[in-house]
């Protein structure tokens, strides 16, 4: 007997191996999968222009990557995620901004974002990311937070919106090495319970970010990587403890062990660095 439902995770004929140079733009759900990678000493860039919410701010933030001295050509894997169809635009030039800045709302124009027109920035964004690395992988998601602002109808609206762009997107010529991660799905289809969400009951809980950080190692990381994830489990352990007494000799011995550990692990693992 089964008492609840879990989604299929497409399969991919790519893996990420471990301490990778990994991208992660898009909405704060974007922020807490990067920060996972960070942790588990992957190279990764994690929105490095500030949240990213709609399809047209996530090609800004490209945009201002591809600089002569770009980053993005040494990025083996680009995760992308979707939070809303909805922009605002400055009246003043008509341009899509991506902060306001805190400047007054009668300044801008809120839009929402076509499915067409969704699509075309995730085109135009997958078209650059390539320009930089012919090689890279792109994981597009959409984000499982929802918008309260908008009304729950019109946050579901929102979310279907960029899901019928990321397929739009899927089923075109622009789809070479380009996959979907259920990251929304898992969330409201098999995770489903207000328990996996924080106390706003928007965002989801530390437990949900960590189970959906499991299925998604599950898919797409290397056997390798996920060898080197057991071997740096333990030593990432004692170095993150707070010891009650940093200046005892047992802490102090167990410091010195670990570290002969850590680089044999380097040894191991010439991208790997603390």
């Amino acid at each position: 007997m089964y008492f609840r439902t879990v989604v299929d995770i497409p399969s991919t004929d790519f893996r990420i191996g471990p301490c990778e140079s990994l991208l992660f733009v898009g909405s704060c759900f974007a922020d807490a999968i990067g920060q996972r990678f960070l942790e588990e000493k992957f190279r990764a860039i994690v929105n490095p222009y500030g949240v990213m919410y709609n399809p047209a701010s996530i090609l800004h933030t490209i945009q201002k990557l591809s600089s002569l001295h770009s980053p993005l050509s040494t990025v083996t894997t680009a995760f992308l995620t979707l939070g809303t169809n909805h922009v605002y635009r400055l009246k003043e030039s008509g341009e899509i901004v991506d902060n306001c800045q805190k400047r007054p709302q009668s300044l801008f124009q809120e839009e929402e974002l076509s499915v067409e027109e969704c699509a075309d920035y995730l085109q135009q964004t997958v078209k650059l990311l390539h320009s930089q690395n012919p090689e890279m992988h792109i994981v597009l998601t959409v984000s499982p937070i929802r918008y309260r602002k908008y009304g729950y109808h019109g946050s579901q609206l929102s979310k279907a919106t960029l899901l019928l762009a990321v397929e739009k997107l899927l089923t075109s010529h622009f789809s070479l090495l380009t996959s979907y991660f259920p990251a929304y799905e898992i969330v409201n289809d098999e995770l489903r319970d207000y328990r996996f969400y924080q106390a706003d009951m928007l965002h989801p809980s530390d437990q949900a970010i960590t189970y959906i950080w499991e299925r998604l190692s599950d898919a797409y990381l290397s056997d390798e990587a996920k060898q080197f994830l057991k071997e740096w489990a333990p030593l990432k352990a004692v170095l993150n403890h707070k010891p009650f007494n940093p200046e005892s000799e047992e802490y102090r011995a167990l410091i010195d062990k670990t570290m002969l550990k850590v680089g044999e692990l380097q040894k191991k693992y010439p991208n790997f660095a603390i």
